[in-house]
């Protein structure tokens, strides 16, 4: 009888205290509780910053750090060369996009001399249209964006019920021709886009056009054949153009050459990354990396007029180093 009084006296005493630590960590958790979600909150809030990004850290170009010199002034190419940081730094600034409002306007645009153009912009989207709707990346034409008034360009279109893909990429050509390329663009997401034009093989008065994402070849939706460059050069050209048709997101480092690209030289031009310098000065007509500016560092002077766009340092999320 005695032992098993002293059985049960342990017994309890074992349970006291369980008990007793079961209430200091619930005393505990109910103390520091708020303090831990707080903490959690803020890491939250510093990782969405990118704070805790390795590129937050990385050395930034400034703006007009690199530039093309043309020592017989702009539209030559004699000695031309690259000139500052040019080894593919990341940018300090990016160009971010106001709803209804373009990035930029050139009025002096570079015309297309020869029957081929490549045309090349970093690009990330912060939304869709709820309806069917166009966002312009870059064009050259005018302001209304009417059928026949477009030179040159590329954007996204989405949500479309007349088409058979519902989103995709799509090059202008002369007099508005499209080609289109079924594609979506992802959300929040750095991609480079690439649209070519140059002569058909099967009819030389007519263009062809192909088109890449992330130096990958999108597939053709459209057997179509456009009217064939040049055109007639006299249209300013527009960096998102804002009427109606404007660009929800980021642009970086808009490049147009008057030649069309290999696929080789695309992949080159990919891996040079978001700050990349252009690949061919001999065929560069305008470059405009929107670090902190709109101005043409292709050495041939066709600066962009910027129209209520924001240029943020904070641009790293979504981007991996090709």
């Amino acid at each position: 009888m005695r032992y098993m009084k002293a059985f049960r006296k342990g017994n309890s005493h074992r349970g006291f205290h369980q008990s007793f630590r079961s209430q200091s960590a619930m005393e505990y958790l109910m103390t520091y509780g708020w303090a831990i979600l707080i903490i959690a909150v803020v890491l939250a809030a510093l990782f969405e910053l990118g704070v805790f990004n390795p590129m937050t850290f990385a050395p930034k170009a400034s703006p007009g750090s690199c530039q093309v010199v043309r020592p017989d002034g702009a539209g030559t190419t004699n000695l031309i060369s690259l000139s500052g940081e040019c080894n593919g730094e990341l940018p300090q600034y990016v160009a971010q996009s106001m709803l209804g409002h373009e990035m930029a306007y050139i009025g002096n645009a570079p015309n297309v001399q020869s029957n081929s153009i490549t045309m090349v912009a970093w690009i990330k989207v912060y939304g869709y249209p709820t309806n069917e709707g166009w966002q312009n990346i870059l064009y050259k034409g005018g302001p209304t964006w009417a059928y026949g008034d477009v030179e040159y360009g590329m954007g996204l279109q989405m949500n479309s019920s007349s088409y058979p893909n519902p989103n995709t990429f799509e090059v202008w050509g002369c007099n508005s021709d499209i080609d289109e390329f079924p594609y979506t663009a992802p959300l929040n997401n750095w991609v480079q886009v690439v649209g070519t034009i140059y002569p058909s093989h099967t009819n030389p008065a007519n263009s062809v056009t192909t088109a890449y994402i992330d130096g990958v070849p999108l597939p053709n939706s459209s057997s179509e054949e456009l009217s064939n460059l040049p055109c007639s050069g006299t249209l300013p050209l527009y960096i998102d153009e804002g009427s109606g048709s404007s660009f929800d997101g980021a642009i970086a480092n808009v490049q147009i050459y008057n030649t069309s690209f290999s696929s080789n030289d695309i992949q080159a031009l990919y891996q040079e990354g978001i700050g990349g310098a252009p690949i061919d000065l001999q065929n560069l007509v305008g470059w405009w990396p929107l670090n902190g500016n709109a101005n043409d560092y292709s050495g041939n002077g066709n600066n962009g007029v910027a129209n209520n766009v924001t240029y943020t340092g904070n641009w790293y999320s979504g981007y991996s180093t090709p």
